[in-house]
């Protein structure tokens, strides 16, 4: 089973990719948890651009938008991640909500709001090969909100699913170690 169907069965948004590890499942979702925007130049580049109008006119958040800001819904040990984010994220400053905790995610919202998913999961695969997948799944609550979304998804959509495959290759890079390599042929 999925673990994002626990915090969104529906949905109206989705995209999933996935890369192949060798590490330990530990190891994996270690490197899920501590990898941040700043791991990658691309990506930490790709936030920036999209914040500069608030910047420009002085509105911008303390920090630029990473992992931090979502709130940990569930880890299943190591085979699993969840974190949830609830925002109006088509407006420049992505109008992100508290959320203080997975019932607070979870809570029925009635205002023009999106909420989104992000699941990370570790299959297991022949011998240390481990498949990580990534799920990003998004909810508008109200017709108002999908109508202000949907435009803003297939813009952002192609570098979402950019930073999504540049995140997994950072993850696994970072996971990833020498045991994996294949052994040299002894000299005669």
């Amino acid at each position: 089973m999925n673990p994002l169907d626990d915090f969104l069965p529906r949905f109206n948004f989705s995209e999933r990719h996935s890369i192949d590890i060798c590490a330990p499942d530990s190891r994996i979702m270690n490197a899920v948890a501590t990898w941040r925007n700043d791991d990658d130049l691309l990506v930490r580049s790709a936030i920036r651009l999209r914040e500069m109008p608030t910047r420009l006119f002085g509105r911008a958040r303390r920090q630029h938008l990473d992992l931090t800001d979502f709130t940990l819904l569930e880890r299943q040990g190591d085979t699993a991640l969840v974190y949830g984010l609830i925002g109006t994220f088509w407006q420049a400053d992505y109008g992100l909500c508290d959320i203080p905790s997975t019932d607070a995610f979870l809570a029925p919202r009635h205002d023009d709001v999106c909420k989104l998913t992000l699941g990370f999961t570790v299959q297991p695969g022949s011998s240390n090969i481990h498949r990580l997948v990534t799920e990003t799944r998004v909810l508008c609550v109200t017709e108002r909100a999908a109508r202000r979304f949907t435009p803003y998804w297939y813009l952002i959509r192609p570098v979402s699913g950019l930073i999504r495959r540049r995140m997994l290759a950072t993850i696994r890079k970072q996971a990833e170690t020498s045991s994996c390599q294949q052994p040299q042929a002894a000299l005669p």
